[in-house]
């Protein structure tokens, strides 16, 4: 099983970009993903989670109303648009998946046993 995800890179403060995660190995339907990220020197934290089929989510504070996350059960894949970016969003994002069918949208670490290798964006001022 792998989580793939691709689109990171640099960008100025109040730009955007679109992060896909690609799964392959086996197909998450029925099961919850999210996004989390890391900042240099700090721990891993939750950014945004999804249900397994999309109609519902959970957003941290500091992401509310400038991302937004989505996914396309039909292609195994996971999307999280960025807008309004700021440094502070600067981080290595991450995407996860739950391994077991739940209705729910959790936001802890230890929920989620797929992860993906992680992305790497910077946002410049």
């Amino acid at each position: 099983v792998r989580l793939v995800e691709s689109g990171g890179g640099s960008v100025q403060a109040g730009g955007s970009l679109s992060l896909p995660c690609e799964a392959s190995g086996r197909t998450f339907y029925g099961n919850p993903m999210a996004w989390f990220r890391q900042a240099p020197g700090k721990g891993r934290e939750f950014v945004v989670a999804i249900s397994w089929n999309g109609g519902m989510s959970h957003y941290a504070d500091s992401v509310k109303d400038r991302f937004t996350i989505s996914r396309d059960n039909a292609k195994n894949t996971l999307y999280l648009h960025m807008g309004s970016l700021k440094p502070g969003d600067t981080a290595v994002y991450y995407c996860a998946a739950d391994v077991q069918p739940s209705a729910g949208v959790p936001t802890t670490l230890n929920e989620y046993e797929y992860w993906g290798q992680g992305t790497p964006v910077t946002v410049s001022t």
